[in-house]
C-alpha cells in the first residue's frame, strides 16, 4: 500500500516561494486521510451490516417454510416400529338379510411415553386400580428405567377406561385412535366368522386382519380399497342361526353332551343357512389357540367343517342310493340279513335280529348293518370309492372358511373288501357333518351335486349329476319313511314331514380302538321331506339320554328329539308353509 506523505518537500518549497505556509499543507492532507478512513470503516461496516441482514433474512425464510409446511401435516408422534401408513379399514359382513355381523368401531389404545410424565409412580397406582391385571411396582419399574422412552400398555380402552385415564391427568399417558372389529351379535355365527386382531401398530392407527374363519379367508376381499363400501353378504341367516344355537344348547346341557354341532343347507343352492358348533366362543374375545390337549377339545375348533367323524348309519343312504343307481337293487329286492356276517376273523353283527331277510326299503327304515354290507359286496371298492368321490365325501369340502381347507377325511390305507362293507355303514372312514349335509343335499335335490358355500347365491348351483332324478326320488320316499316307520320317528313333526337317517357310531378311543359307552349320534335330515328344500345335520359328541329307566345314547334318543325340535322352530322362520302328513304321503303316492 503506498501512503501519500503529509508535507510533501515539492508543495512545500513551492509554498515557500510563493510565502504561503507550509503547516497548512500537513493539516489539509491530514484532513483528507482521516476523511478517506472514515469512508472506507463506513463501507466496511455497511458490508457486514449487509451481510448480518441477508443471512437473518435467509434463516427466517427457512424457518417460515418450516413452519409452514410443519402446519400442513400431521404432527409426528412416536410409532412402535411401524410404519405411519397403516389403513384399519376393513368392509363389514352383513347377514343373507343385510344384517351386520361384523363391523369396525372407533376407539382408542393407551401408551406412555416416559420422558413426558410428571410422576410415574403415582400413573402406575393409577393403572394398576383402572387394570387390575397391572403390578404397579413393576409398572413404576418400566416407567423409570431410562432406557425406555415407549411403552405399549393397552391396545384397546372402553370409553370408560380411557376416561379414567384421562382423569389421572399425567401428560404421559397418550391415547392412540384405533378401529377395532366389532361383532354386534357376540358367538352368533363365531365359527363362520372366526374372529379378527390388530396386525402392524402406529400411534395413529393398527391394521385390522382376520385370524379365522371367513374373516380370514376373504382377507384380501374386506380389506380392498374399491369394495370398503360393500358388505360381504353371507348365507347364514342371523334370526335361524340364533334358534338353531339355542336348541343345540339346550340338547347338548340336557343330554350331557361333551360337544354339539348342526348345519342347516339349502340343497338347491348350496348355501349355508345355519352353522353351529358347542362349545363356541365370542370373536369380541377370542380365546388363545390350546397349547396341549386334544384339538377339538377347544372352543376354538369348528366341530362341523374341521371336525371328520366316524358317523355311523347316516352312511348307509349313499350304499343304498348307490345300488339303486346301478340297477344291482330296487327297493323291494330282498337282501339276506342272516347274521353274525362273517369275513375272516370280524364279524358284522345288527343292533338286534331284523329275521332271515329284509327288502331294500327295510334295511333303511330299520338300519341293517348287514344288509347293508351284503348291498354294497357286489359293487366293489373301486366303484364305492368312485361314487363317494363325486359325491365330495373323500376330498376336504370346499368352504369359504380358512379351517376347512386343512381339514381332511380320514381313509383306510387299504381299501379291501372288508373295507366296503363297514363303510357302507359308517366306520372304516370318516367324514364332517358339514360333507354328510351336502351329500344329503345331492340325495334329495335330484341328484345333482352341491358344493356348500357361506356366500348369499342368486340361483341354483349348476352341478354334476350324481344320481338320477328316479333314484333321488326314490331315496326321498326311503328316508321319509324312516321317520315314519324305523328309527327317527321322534323326528315326527306336525306341519313339517321330516326324512331322515340316523347314525350312532362307536366313539374312537385316545390310544385306539373304542371307548365303552361313548358314541357319535348323529341325525342326518332333509324337510319337508315330500319337497325336500334343506337339510339338517345333528351330531351330539357322547350324549345321554336318562329320562328311562336304563341311559340311551343312541341318535334316536338324542340327536333326532334335538332335530326335530329346530326344524319346529326354524320352519316358520324359513317361510315353510305347514303341510299334514297325509298331503306329503298323497305326493308321494302321486310321484310314484
Amino acid at each position: 500500500m503506498i501512503r501519500t506523505p503529509l508535507r510533501p518537500l515539492a508543495r512545500v518549497l513551492h509554498a515557500r516561494e510563493t510565502g504561503e505556509n507550509p503547516d497548512l499543507i500537513e493539516r489539509e492532507n491530514r484532513r483528507l486521510r482521516l476523511e478517506a478512513q472514515r469512508d472506507q470503516a463506513r463501507s466496511r461496516a455497511e458490508m457486514r451490516l449487509l451481510a448480518v441482514a441477508l443471512l437473518f433474512a435467509g434463516a427466517l425464510v427457512v424457518l417460515g417454510a418450516r413452519m409452514g409446511l410443519l402446519a400442513a401435516t400431521e404432527p409426528m408422534e412416536l410409532a412402535r416400529g411401524a410404519p405411519e401408513d397403516i389403513s384399519s379399514a376393513r368392509a363389514d359382513i352383513v347377514d343373507r338379510q343385510g344384517r351386520v355381523l361384523a363391523t369396525n368401531v372407533a376407539t382408542h389404545a393407551l401408551y406412555a411415553e416416559t420422558r413426558r410424565m410428571i410422576e410415574p409412580a403415582r400413573a402406575a397406582q393409577e393403572l394398576a386400580r383402572i387394570f387390575p391385571d397391572i403390578d404397579a411396582d413393576r409398572m413404576t419399574e418400566r416407567f423409570t428405567d431410562p432406557n425406555r422412552r415407549f411403552i405399549w400398555l393397552r391396545s384397546l380402552l372402553s370409553p370408560e377406561q380411557m376416561q379414567a385415564v384421562h382423569d389421572i391427568g399425567d401428560p404421559g399417558l397418550l391415547f392412540a385412535p384405533r378401529e377395532m372389529r366389532l361383532y354386534p351379535n357376540g358367538r352368533m355365527g363365531a365359527h363362520v366368522l372366526g374372529g379378527a386382531s390388530f396386525g402392524q401398530q402406529g400411534v395413529r392407527a393398527a391394521e385390522v386382519i382376520g385370524v379365522a374363519g371367513t374373516e380370514l379367508y376373504f382377507e384380501d376381499r374386506l380389506r380392498a380399497p374399491d369394495m370398503l363400501d360393500q358388505p360381504l353378504q353371507l348365507s347364514l341367516d342371523l334370526t335361524v342361526q340364533a334358534a338353531v344355537t339355542e336348541v343345540l344348547e339346550g340338547g347338548k346341557r340336557m343330554l350331557n353332551a361333551h360337544g354339539a354341532t348342526a348345519v342347516l343347507m339349502d340343497v338347491q343352492t348350496g348355501e349355508v343357512i345355519s352353522l353351529v358348533s358347542l362349545p363356541d366362543f365370542d370373536p369380541n374375545d377370542r380365546p388363545l389357540p390350546p397349547t396341549e390337549g386334544e384339538p377339538a377339545d377347544s372352543p376354538l375348533f369348528n366341530r362341523a367343517a374341521q371336525g371328520y367323524y366316524e358317523l355311523g348309519s347316516v352312511m348307509k343312504a349313499f350304499a343304498v342310493a348307490q345300488a339303486l343307481d346301478e340297477g344291482t337293487v330296487t327297493p323291494a329286492t330282498m337282501i339276506d340279513t342272516r347274521g353274525p356276517l362273517t369275513w375272516g376273523r370280524f364279524r358284522i353283527r345288527d343292533f338286534r335280529n331284523y329275521g332271515p331277510e329284509l327288502s331294500v326299503k327295510d334295511v333303511m327304515v330299520k338300519s341293517s348293518n348287514i344288509g347293508t354290507a351284503r348291498i354294497m359286496q357286489p359293487i366293489g371298492a373301486e366303484r364305492q370309492q368312485d361314487f363317494l368321490r363325486k359325491i365330495g365325501l373323500l376330498d376336504p369340502m370346499p368352504l369359504e372358511l380358512s379351517e376347512a381347507r386343512r381339514a381332511r377325511p380320514l381313509l383306510p390305507d387299504r381299501w379291501s373288501e372288508l373295507s366296503v362293507m363297514t363303510i357302507s355303514y359308517g366306520h372304516g372312514m370318516s367324514t364332517s357333518p358339514l360333507a354328510l349335509a351336502a351329500g344329503y343335499a345331492t340325495l334329495v335335490n335330484g341328484g345333482r351335486k352341491i358344493a356348500p358355500t357361506l356366500l348369499k347365491q342368486d340361483q341354483v348351483q349348476p352341478g354334476a349329476q350324481i344320481i338320477s332324478q328316479r333314484t333321488s326320488d326314490q331315496m326321498k320316499l326311503m328316508l321319509h319313511q324312516v321317520v315314519q316307520e324305523g328309527t327317527a320317528s321322534f323326528a315326527r313333526i306336525p306341519g313339517y314331514p321330516v326324512g331322515g337317517k340316523t347314525g350312532s357310531a362307536d366313539k374312537p378311543g385316545p390310544r385306539g380302538g373304542y371307548m365303552d359307552d361313548a358314541v357319535l349320534a348323529t341325525f342326518a335330515s332333509v324337510f319337508p321331506s315330500h319337497a325336500p328344500r334343506f337339510a339338517l345335520v345333528v351330531t351330539l359328541d357322547e350324549p345321554v339320554d336318562t329320562t328311562g329307566p336304563e341311559p340311551r345314547r343312541t341318535a334316536g334318543w338324542t340327536a333326532v328329539p334335538v332335530s326335530a325340535e329346530i326344524i319346529r322352530r326354524v320352519g316358520p322362520l324359513l317361510g315353510l308353509r305347514p303341510v299334514s302328513l297325509d298331503v306329503a304321503n298323497a305326493r308321494f303316492e302321486q310321484g310314484h
